[in-house]
Order: C-alpha cells, then structure tokens, then sequence
C-alpha cells in the first residue's frame, strides 16, 4: 500500500512542526504536502495528522508509521551501506548539516570540490540554526558546529581554532565612541544572532589575569542569520558578536573594528559531528578529512 518514497515522504513531515516546514524541507509547495498527506491518508483509511493553528500533531496512528518508518529507512540504507562499504569506494549519499553561513561560505563549496573528486557521491546539504533538531531525523551523516559542541555520543572531530569577537564599523565608533570595560556594553546598541536556543543576550569576557565579567545586554537589534546581523553591524547599527572566521576580511580591511580587544570571549572552534550509523562509510571518512585539509590552516586566520 505504501511505498518506499511515501515512507520518505511521511518521515519528512514527522521531523519538522508544521506542513510549511515539510514543504521547505522537501523543496515543494505547501499545497502539494497536503495533497500528498490526504492521498496517503486516504489510502490507508486513517487520520494521520491533526493541524491546528499551532502547526501539526500526529496521531497515534501517524506517530506508529513514523516510527515504522523509520526503523525500515534505516534498514534500507543501512543495506545499501555496507553493499557500498564492500566495494570500498567513495561513493553513495553524502547528508550534511551545518550553519547558515557557515555552511554557504565553506562547507558548500568544499562539497561542490568533493563531488568534483568523486563522482559518485551525491550531495545533500542542509542549512540550520537548530541542529539538535536536525539530528533527530537520523536522515544525517554529519553536522559541521561552530561554538559551543552539544552534549551528544557521538564521534566528533575538531576542524579549526575559531574565536568569537566583539566589532562594530568605524562609523558607529564615530557617532557613540566605544565602551573601555564589558560593563560599557550596556550603554550601548547590540546586536544578536538567535541560535540553536542559546541565552544570546548574556555575553562573557575574560581579561588579563583571568578576570571575568558577564554582561547582559539589551539587543536593539537580532536576527537568526548571523551574515544578516553582520551586515547591519558594516551598516553602523551597532555592536555585535561574531565569529573570526565571519569577520576577519572586514577587520584586515577596515570595514569593523575590534572591540574591546584585551577582553577575550569563549571560543567557537569547528568541529564535525558524525552519525554512528554510517560514520566508517568511506565517503564520510574522506570527506572528513577532504574538510580537515582545506580547514588547516583556517583560511580566516591572519597569515
């Protein structure tokens, strides 16, 4: 009755909170999820999902074939897994989660030469701020993470040093000057990135002799695109945390300015965090180290 790409399909809907979010993730239009789900629906005689204006819930009887779903995807790559383990090539499906820009900047681009190298590998990346969620589909092979590692048992691997600044453009420095000690931020405009549901707004420095200072501040502006957020801090909005590798051409050339530079905050190192289902697949190993390569030296590092 059901299908290999229903089962996909209805495993798609059951990882994310609403139908919009399905459609994103299935790259088609919302009209289209709910004209698949009712046919499904309709096939089986039996209500899988209830919508209400708070996104999607599944039924028990949703919530049963999502699991049976699962268990039978996993069986199926697991099978086409080690028959490609056997052959022992670089070949098969490469699922990768990383950051917003993080992810468009480096990882991107490294796949694309990946893919150049062999052939067989077909690239699937997605981009999020919420990688937790992401990992709860088990439709992964690997998640690229600046900052902070998340608590998981997972094999992980670090790709690159990178710190976590304070800037602002020479033009805000202008108008409204620049605090000397981490208690001056609270006078001053903020920006924010929102992400994986990290407290944003309390920022912790440490300065010479160890002394350390959190300070919690007000954002006058946020967003949960980090290249956005930086844009608006070149804009002269304001003050903004950013990572070394997002900001380093802007430094070098002028365009922000460090912040309080004899305070240090918590590094954000690039790690990778491997599935253990498919973390001995040739391709993850390779593209591993394909990552580690072109990530060593950090190309955003002050030669």
């Amino acid at each position: 009755m059901l299908g290999t790409s229903d089962l996909r399909f209805f495993a798609a809907i059951a990882a994310v909170p609403s139908l919009a979010a399905a459609a994103r993730a299935l790259d088609v239009t919302p009209p289209a999820v709910s004209q698949r789900l009712a046919q499904i629906e309709q096939r089986l005689g039996l209500r899988l999902v209830e919508r209400d204006g708070r996104g999607l819930r599944l039924t028990s009887e949703g919530e049963m074939l999502a699991g049976r779903a699962g268990a039978i995807l996993g069986d199926l790559d697991a099978l086409a897994e080690d028959l490609v383990q056997r052959r022992g090539t670089v070949a098969g499906p490469l699922r990768v989660v990383a950051p917003f820009g993080f992810g468009r900047r480096h990882v991107a681009p490294l796949m694309a030469v990946f893919a150049r190298l062999h052939p067989s590998v077909t690239l699937d990346l997605v981009l999020t701020e919420d990688p937790r969620g992401a990992m709860r589909t088990d439709r992964w092979d690997m998640l690229v993470h600046v900052g902070r590692l998340p608590d998981l048992d997972v094999v992980r691997r670090k790709l690159a040093a990178n710190r976590r600044l304070l800037c602002a453009a020479p033009a805000y420095a202008d108008r409204h000057g620049l605090p000397d000690e981490p208690k001056g931020l609270r006078d001053h405009r903020c920006g924010v990135v929102r992400e994986d549901q990290a407290d944003v707004s309390l920022w912790s420095l440490t300065g010479r002799g160890g002394v350390r200072r959190s300070i919690r501040i007000r954002p006058s502006f946020a967003g949960n695109d980090g290249e956005v957020v930086r844009a608006w801090a070149l804009d002269g909005l304001g003050i903004v945390e950013r990572s070394e590798w997002s900001v380093a051409d802007d430094l070098r050339a002028g365009r922000l300015i460090e912040v309080l530079p004899g305070w240090k905050l918590p590094d954000a190192d690039v790690a990778v965090l491997m599935n253990p289902r498919t973390v001995r697949a040739a391709r993850i190993e390779a593209f591993v180290e394909h990552l580690a390569g072109a990530l060593s030296p950090p190309p955003w590092a002050a030669p």
